[in-house]
């Protein structure tokens, strides 16, 4: 029988806890233990048919917070890091990280509180994204790189379709809540196509010293150029027919784009193989999406392929992978998370596919696709808390 090691093999670091030297440290925590707990409460509550609070709705809860919650986090970890690294100038530390870090709690925790008034979590909510935008406007602004600055504008733009949920919850607007989800998860999949595309040819060449992988300028241009138009035609037009074809380009365009970073010496190694695994979703995704704006499917089997597919699979890969290199270890991932990275995957072929090929299983698609989701950062954390609550083993700052 094969043991799986939660651990991974690397010298004991310093004593001492590091959990906000660097910004990924707290984030992808948070991050990790918020997927967890959330799909857990989701399954559980949707199976139940319970409410969690009057001001989201079950559906309207589990959405905003796998979004504005879950993928925010991990996004705004990754750019605190990241950001540093392009610019070579400073992003929130210590105290100024672990506030940040707060300020993305609380709101998690308000809609539970009995009687607390909309207003209150509306507030806290919104708060998080134009701090985050704060905390890296000056090394944007002041990198010497300008593609880098369109990061404001972007996360400037979600706190808007924050917004967007928020005025319908509180009553102030009508039907904007799902415009401004929708909105939101156009704009992850803007902001993942655009950091796949600078990391993962990077971390294949550092890797696998035989691959050549490359950015093809016009595959580029018309990714990010489609992506855009997309957006505007969902915007003025959400299922519309021209959307069908803009969606079928966009899921070709993605694959000539993975096809250029591929080597076949990336499925040696399961930190990369869960990142091109990942990033192939994103054009099954798009496919599922044309067919549903043509009218052929419904739209739920394009959402959970781009939200746990796309989504879920390569930001847990992400996290596993920067986690790694920003602690000083090997980039070789645990038995584990191995299999961590399996299951997940599983779960998006249950609940992107398993509905559409056969629908009557529909309920046992979402309990298999959220038990898959569970496991896979049950495991994560298991792994990875005492990786990003201890310093660096090379003791190097970070």
């Amino acid at each position: 029988m094969t043991t799986l090691h939660l651990t991974e093999a690397t010298p004991q670091p310093p004593p001492g806890y590091a959990p906000f030297a660097l910004g990924f440290r707290p984030f992808f925590l948070l991050a990790g233990y918020s997927g967890l707990l959330l799909m857990g409460l989701w399954v559980g509550l949707w199976h139940a048919g319970l409410l969690p609070d009057a001001y989201y709705g079950t559906v309207g809860w589990h959405s905003h917070e796998m979004l504005f919650g879950y993928a925010a986090a991990v996004f705004g970890g990754f750019l605190l890091t990241a950001v540093r690294n392009w610019t070579g100038l400073d992003t929130p530390v210590g105290g100024v990280l672990a506030g940040l870090a707060a300020v993305w709690l609380i709101p998690r925790i308000l809609p539970w509180i009995p009687g607390l008034p909309g207003l209150a979590i509306a507030v806290t909510d919104l708060l998080f994204l134009p701090l985050l935008t704060l905390a890296l406007w000056r090394p944007l602004w002041q990198g010497k790189s300008r593609v880098n600055r369109l990061f404001i504008p972007l996360l400037l733009t979600m706190a808007g379709a924050n917004a967007l949920v928020h005025g319908e919850a509180l009553g102030w607007t009508e039907h904007t809540a799902r415009t401004g989800t929708l909105l939101m998860l156009d704009l992850i999949v803007l902001l993942l196509l655009w950091v796949s595309g600078r990391v993962i040819p990077f971390f294949v060449e550092r890797a696998v010293p035989a691959s050549d992988a490359k950015n093809r300028d016009w595959v580029e241009r018309a990714t990010f150029g489609g992506m855009l138009l997309l957006i505007l035609a969902h915007l003025a037009e959400p299922h519309g027919y021209w959307s069908g074809w803009i969606s079928l380009g966009m899921a070709a365009l993605q694959a000539i784009r993975l096809a250029g970073w591929h080597h076949k010496g990336v499925w040696r190694l399961p930190i990369l193989w869960v990142l091109i695994i990942g990033y192939a979703w994103v054009a099954v995704a798009f496919l599922l999406q044309a067919l549903a704006h043509w009218g052929l499917i419904t739209p739920s089997p394009a959402i959970h392929a781009f939200t746990v597919g796309l989504i879920g699979v390569v930001t847990l890969g992400m996290m596993a992978r920067v986690s790694l290199g920003h602690t000083g270890r090997p980039m070789q991932a645990s038995r584990a998370m191995a299999v961590a990275f399996v299951l997940l995957n599983l779960g998006a072929l249950f609940r992107a596919l398993g509905p559409a090929l056969v629908p009557a299983w529909w309920v046992l698609w979402v309990v298999l696709a959220g038990l898959c989701w569970i496991i896979a950062f049950a495991i994560f954390v298991a792994v990875y808390t005492p990786v990003l609550l201890r310093p660096r083993i090379d003791g190097q700052p970070g």
